[in-house]
């Protein structure tokens, strides 16, 4: 596990009135695509309500988040399948844009901070996408594993991110496994599993490595920003590991030792 100082924050570059208009045009384009597509995403939700499932609905969503990669320039490449079994996904935690290229890559319910709820653009999105949103705090923690249990029991597949922040998109840490809890319960743990994916961000040619990264006290507004603006982009990788029974594992620390190693094996392959 590297060391790193979560302190040590980039300095945003000034933009110029190209990159103003880029940035505007990015935004417009990504506004008329999710405005748009939640608006038939609501309408289908009504329509699925009587069917207790969402056969359409995920299929929406994927494609908001695949064109607004487009809109933004970045290419995804995927390795490996999604699972199709009830559980979760579990992945690395590297920048606000990470709901788009796993969005992208597979039909999933993301479990996400509270404060994604008030997010320009991506909250709406999040919000209408089903998202189970969290408080970061050690009293809610019964709270969130009887949410967690009733969508897995509803059928739900989610994914969630184990190291509990964003990271510089360099490196995996130590993953929490206080949110794997929930799958050890007698009534479900027989019937779920668990796959691991190693999310890898590679910067514009010209950047510094850690260009899409977003950790630390790094406000959501200028890294959005950035990202918008950016003249030249690059792209990012989804690998998804083999999934794995909840049942083999002892407990839920040796389920979440199991996914960070995979996880951060698939960092090392790619490097």
């Amino acid at each position: 596990m590297s060391v790193w100082d979560p302190e040590e924050l980039p300095e945003n570059p000034a933009l110029g009135l190209l990159d103003w208009g880029i940035a505007l045009l990015r935004l417009s384009a990504m506004a008329v695509v999710i405005y748009g597509l939640m608006a038939v995403l609501a309408i289908t939700l009504l329509l699925e309500t009587p069917l207790k499932s969402r056969p359409v609905s995920p299929h929406i969503v994927q494609l908001a988040c695949k064109l607004s990669l487009g809109i933004l320039g970045i290419k995804v490449r995927i390795q490996g399948q999604p699972m199709r079994h009830k559980g979760a996904i579990v992945s690395n935690h590297a920048s606000w844009l990470d709901i788009f290229p796993l969005n992208a890559a597979a039909q999933v319910f993301f479990v996400s901070k509270a404060e994604v709820r008030k997010w320009p653009v991506i909250g709406l999105m999040a919000r209408s996408a089903g998202t189970v949103f969290i408080e970061r705090r050690t009293s809610q923690a019964r709270h969130h594993k009887t949410q967690f249990q009733a969508r897995l029991i509803k059928g739900d597949r989610l994914l969630f991110f184990p190291e509990g922040t964003s990271t510089d998109s360099l490196r995996v840490i130590r993953f929490k496994s206080s949110l794997f809890a929930a799958f050890f319960e007698p009534d479900l743990v027989d019937q779920l599993w668990i796959q691991p994916a190693s999310l890898i961000y590679h910067a514009p040619r010209g950047e510094e490595a850690r260009y899409y990264g977003w950790w630390g006290e790094m406000p959501f507004g200028p890294s959005f920003l950035k990202i918008l603006a950016a003249r030249r982009t690059g792209r990012v990788e989804v690998i998804f590991h083999t999934p794995v029974q909840v049942t083999d594992f002892a407990d839920r620390k040796a389920l979440a030792r199991h996914c960070e190693a995979k996880v951060r094996a698939g960092f090392e392959s790619s490097a």
